[in-house]
């Protein structure tokens, strides 16, 4: 087994995690996957913010764990699920970081949607 690198958020590369105050909904399919209002969002270097949405928070019925992984020298180990009734367009649609690293804690128990693999990831203030 080789020794992935872990690096820590930098000012040529920040991480931030914040409170998200706005309700965010993700639907696929006409189905809602995730209803919240306790997303987190991540902002990392120039890539576009993401909102981590808290398990409970998540119709985990419409989610099917799938084989692939990755890893970010930042965040750590990913593991993906697909949402079948959104079909191949949702494969790996959703991913989580089991045990992330200390930099980005937070994340722990919230899961991610790639937003062109659902039909929408809604931030809806009230």
């Amino acid at each position: 087994m080789t020794d992935r690198p872990v690096l820590q958020p930098s000012a040529s590369h920040p991480i931030t995690v914040s409170a998200n105050p706005a309700r965010v909904v993700v639907t696929v399919a006409g189905r809602t996957v995730a209803d919240t209002r306790n997303a987190l969002i991540l902002r990392e270097a120039q890539y576009p913010a993401v909102q981590y949405i808290p398990r409970a928070d998540v119709d985990l019925a419409l989610l099917e764990p799938s084989d692939n992984e990755s890893y970010c020298p930042f965040k750590g180990e990913a593991t993906y699920y697909s949402i079948p009734v959104g079909g191949e367009r949702s494969v790996d649609s959703v991913w989580v970081y089991e045990s992330p690293y200390p930099a980005v804690a937070e994340i722990k128990g919230h899961v991610a949607f790639y937003p062109d693999r659902v039909d929408s990831i809604t931030e809806q203030s009230e």
